[in-house]
């Protein structure tokens, strides 16, 4: 899905170029095709390792365009969908990168943390993987108190699993050998070449969206943006790992402070009326019908919304036409622009230096092809 034609001086690398296309969906366009709330299941699979960032910031554009905003336990159900994304993500990338740096135990470890995700998941949303879970105007379900009882578990348990990581890597000598002084990138050049997340912030950039830009009530939660100086692959890792604890300390703090009320906003325009009052009103029938066929039309204009995801600024811009379908819509995908620093990373290295280097960048090909 991804070829690197490279250039050798012997063993040294001269010159990289990244090759893409491979996995080209059309999902921009098809979302173009389609009425505003069924494009929801289509943002699921462009970036189809963090599916609960596309649906974040494709939902958060729409209500820019409508004018809503969605009520506090809505936000904060995203808010807890997100991070266990985020840690979802890392795991992939930790268990594979430890993989090809032959750490082969991290893999199974690694997934063993990301199933009880998919579990949760699965209990609140019905699905494991792309769950559609965040929509326009609020979310899919409310949190059944099965999935707090596992949600509680899992951010008991999870930080001796960190531990646990770490203690097979952040002092392994292969390891430290495979990344220290591996992949440089300079806190100058990570700028100039858009980079965001952890390729930005292991550079020594402090700017994470959470922070800087807040959204679905992120500044409501104590955490720390993890920055790193070094630059190369090691400090990649480190922050990380870091993002793994400060996602625990965030799902902690909005779990126990998870406020009652709706899941929705309480505007019919964007949602169908509740099953039980399709039997008794006729109104309420009307109007789940004609949203089913005809969908909810935002008015005439254009909204941009970005959330932080495990691999950086994830973004949607949508135009309306003032009719149901989006006139336009663009993705802002991270992994994209973080694959551009692939050479610059590169140059000067080893061949065989590509591997750590391919790894760091953690790039989703669904998020650079779309």
């Amino acid at each position: 899905m991804l070829r690197l034609i490279v250039d050798i001086d012997g063993e040294v690398i001269r010159k990289v170029r990244p090759v893409i296309g491979y996995l080209h969906t059309g999902i921009e366009k098809t979302a173009e095709s389609l009425r505003y709330q069924q494009a929801v299941t289509v943002t699921d699979r462009w970036d189809y390792l963090s599916p609960l960032f596309n649906n974040h910031s494709y939902a958060l554009a729409v209500e820019k365009l409508m004018g809503v905003e969605v009520p506090p336990r809505a936000q904060a159900l995203r808010v807890i969908l997100s991070e266990l994304c985020r840690i979802s993500s890392h795991m992939i990338w930790l268990g594979t990168s430890g993989l090809e740096m032959g750490a082969i135990s991290m893999l199974w470890y690694c997934l063993r943390e990301r199933d009880k995700i998919l579990d949760l998941n699965e209990e609140i949303s019905g699905f494991r993987m792309h769950t559609s879970y965040i929509r326009p105007g609020g979310v899919f379900a409310d949190a059944t108190p099965r999935f707090l009882d596992l949600l509680d578990r899992f951010i008991n348990s999870f930080p001796a699993s960190i531990d646990e990581y770490e203690s097979l890597l952040s002092e392994n000598p292969i390891f430290k050998l495979r990344t220290q002084g591996i992949g440089y990138l300079s806190r100058e050049d990570a700028l100039q070449l858009g980079q965001t997340g952890p390729m930005l912030r292991g550079s020594g950039v402090n700017w994470d969206l959470r922070k800087s830009l807040p959204y679905s009530g992120y500044e409501k939660y104590e955490f720390e943006a993890a920055v790193e100086t070094a630059g190369d692959c090691y400090a990649r890792y480190k922050v990380r790992i870091k993002e793994l604890r400060e996602a625990t300390k965030i799902l902690r703090q909005a779990l126990d402070t998870l406020p009652d009320g709706p899941i929705n906003v309480d505007d019919r325009k964007l949602l169908p009326p509740p099953r039980e009052e399709l039997d008794t009103s006729m109104e309420a029938l009307i109007h789940h019908f004609k949203l089913f066929t005809e969908g909810y039309s935002p008015p005439v204009g254009d909204a941009y919304a970005a959330v932080e995801s495990g691999h950086g600024e994830n973004g949607t811009y949508v135009v309306s036409d003032g009719t149901h379908k989006p006139r336009r819509v663009k993705f802002r995908s991270a992994s994209f622009v973080n694959l551009q620093s692939t050479e610059r990373m590169a140059l000067g290295g080893m061949i065989a230096d590509l591997i750590a280097i391919i790894g760091t960048i953690d790039a989703v090909m669904g998020d650079v092809d779309r």
